[in-house]
This record gives structure tokens, C-alpha cells and sequence, in this order.
């Protein structure tokens, strides 16, 4: 392919096609015809000698070719874009929507208030939020679903700091913490086990052989309470796995169950009164709970404001933490 000749245009075909994962609906946003969409997909794989994309039901499926190749483009477009349009955004007028992935303990601490914040600043801007169902959110972040991440993250966090400290580049996504949270042992208030907590503190082999309630978003009945417990040697038996936060608080208060909830979500359940809340008997890495985003987000100027104005939420709802 000799890129000099290479119409850039169809770098922006491509770039709608491979976000919406459907043709229809790319042509939709570019405001072109679907024949035309699908004539500029044709030119692209003669360009580049590959299908880039098949289609799958209702909707396309990538080649691993236009999967390694997406990234580049999606980025190099909107660094172009932001060269040559200044960004400019004032909440006051506005009218953008954005997508969040956070779990139902996180958002029942930040959208409250961040709501209040949007009322008085804001009145037209949307939120949508949607399940956080993994601990890795680059994948959905990458194809454009959501626009910012929020929940517990090490693995990516980690691995983000890695790839700019072995490369001195920066990596593809960027994070940025916005509280510490603790997790805690809660069970009914008239568990058996809670009825000796006021003599004893909960040892380590009364939690193993106790049974438990895991929240996985998921669906992996195996966390980061587990990996601890493994760390030295230990397992418990998981009864229920549950998807939210919320779900697990209600089984709890209602069984034998024990669960492991942060302890700052506590008073949003309603039920704080109904659990009996102790501390873990083993060590568990600290909670960080971090906003990730794609770094083609990075200087857009509705973005930096939104990643703004939930860091103000945050430090103001969990002042103690």
C-alpha cells in the first residue's frame, strides 16, 4: 500500500464502522448513505488488502487485522480533530450525554451528589451508567462504549504505570484515584457468629468455615478476598454469587451468609442497622477506587470537565476516607 496515495477519508469510515459495529448505524453518524459506507469499506480493504471487517448477524465483526489497527486511527483522528477544531465546552449550554461503568456501590457514593452538581451547573448534560462487569474496562473503553470507568482496578493500574515506566511513553490509558476504601466482614446482626463478637474478635478459621456470599461482576466465583485468603493457605466455601452490591446486602441481612462490602457503601443500603460489621481476619491489599479513561480522551474539553467534577464529588462525599 502506497500511503501517500491513501484517501484519509476512509480512515474516518473506518474509525465510525469499528465504534458502532454496524454499518447502518456508522453511516447514520458520518451522515452518509450506507452504500457509501460500504464502498469506502470496500476501497480500505483494497488498500489494505484485508476484509477488516465481516459481517456477523446484525452487525460487523473486526479481523485481528482491523483490531490491531483501530487503536492507531482512533487515536491519530482525534489528535488531528483537536488541532485543528479547538475544543471548547461550557457546561452551562451543553447538551452531551456520557457513559459511566461503575458498580452500584460506587455509584450510590458518587452520583447523588454528582446529580446535584449537574442540576445547578450543568441542566443539560445526560448521565448513563451502565454494570461494570469486569476488572480489565480497556476493551469497552477502547471501542468507545463508555467514557470513563470507575471501581477497583490494580491489575490495570498497575499495568498502566508499567507501560509508561519500561517504554517513557505514555500508555494508551491514563487513571487517576479518586478515594481509598475499606472493606469489612458484615453478616445479620444475629448471626451466631455475632453474638460472640462482643468477647472475642473473629478469628480467621470461624470465617473459612463459615459460608459466604461473593459479589462478582462477573460472575467468577473467585475474588480478591480469595486471593488474600490463598495467600496464606486458606479457603472459604461460596454459597451465592451475586452481581451488585445492593443484592448482596439484602441476602445478608435475611441468612447466615457472610459478605465483604466496602464499608463507606454501608449506609446507603438502608439495612446498616440490621448488620453486625467486623473486620477482616487477614490482610487484603488496600482498595483504590480509580476513574479510567482512553487517553484519546485526555485533553477533550467536556471530558477533563466531567473527570473534574466527579474528583470534587469524591473528595467531598468521603471527606473521612
Amino acid at each position: 500500500m502506497n500511503f501517500r496515495t491513501l484517501d484519509l477519508n476512509l480512515l474516518r469510515v473506518f474509525d465510525e464502522v469499528m465504534a458502532a459495529k454496524n454499518i447502518t448505524r456508522a453511516a447514520e453518524t458520518l451522515a452518509m448513505t450506507q452504500p457509501a459506507v460500504s464502498n469506502a469499506l470496500r476501497r480500505l480493504r483494497e488498500a489494505l488488502d484485508d476484509e477488516l471487517v465481516t459481517r456477523s448477524g446484525y452487525g460487523v465483526t473486526p479481523t485481528p487485522r482491523a483490531i490491531a489497527l483501530w487503536p492507531a486511527v482512533r487515536e491519530a483522528l482525534a489528535s488531528l480533530q483537536s488541532s485543528i477544531s479547538p475544543d471548547t465546552f461550557d457546561p452551562a449550554t451543553a447538551k452531551l450525554s456520557f457513559v459511566l461503568a461503575m458498580a452500584d456501590a460506587t455509584a450510590a457514593v458518587l452520583i447523588p451528589p454528582l446529580i446535584r452538581h449537574l442540576e445547578a451547573s450543568a441542566p443539560q448534560i445526560n448521565l448513563r451508567l451502565v454494570p461494570l462487569t469486569t476488572r480489565d474496562p480497556r476493551a469497552v473503553l477502547l471501542a468507545g462504549e463508555i467514557d470513563l470507568a470507575i471501581g477497583f482496578f490494580p491489575a490495570v493500574v498497575a499495568g498502566i504505570g508499567m507501560q509508561t515506566m519500561q517504554t517513557g511513553a505514555p500508555d494508551s490509558f491514563a487513571h487517576t484515584q479518586l478515594y481509598s476504601g475499606e472493606y469489612v466482614c458484615v453478616m445479620r446482626r444475629d448471626h451466631p457468629l455475632a453474638v460472640n463478637l462482643a468477647t472475642q474478635p473473629l478469628t480467621l478459621d470461624a470465617y473459612c468455615a463459615a459460608k459466604h456470599l461473593l459479589v462478582s461482576f462477573s460472575g467468577r466465583p473467585f475474588g480478591f478476598i480469595d486471593e488474600a485468603l490463598a495467600a496464606v493457605n486458606r479457603k472459604r466455601r461460596i454459597v451465592l454469587t451475586v452481581n451488585q452490591f445492593f443484592t448482596a446486602g439484602r441476602v445478608v441481612a435475611s441468612s447466615d451468609l457472610l459478605t465483604v462490602l466496602p464499608l463507606h457503601f454501608l449506609a446507603s443500603t438502608g439495612i446498616s442497622d440490621e448488620f453486625a460489621v467486623v473486620n477482616l481476619p487477614f490482610e487484603v491489599q488496600p482498595v483504590h477506587v480509580d476513574m479510567v479513561w482512553h487517553r484519546r480522551m485526555h485533553t477533550v474539553a467536556a471530558q477533563l470537565w466531567l473527570r473534574t467534577a466527579l474528583s470534587d464529588v469524591a473528595r467531598h462525599a468521603l471527606p473521612a476516607i
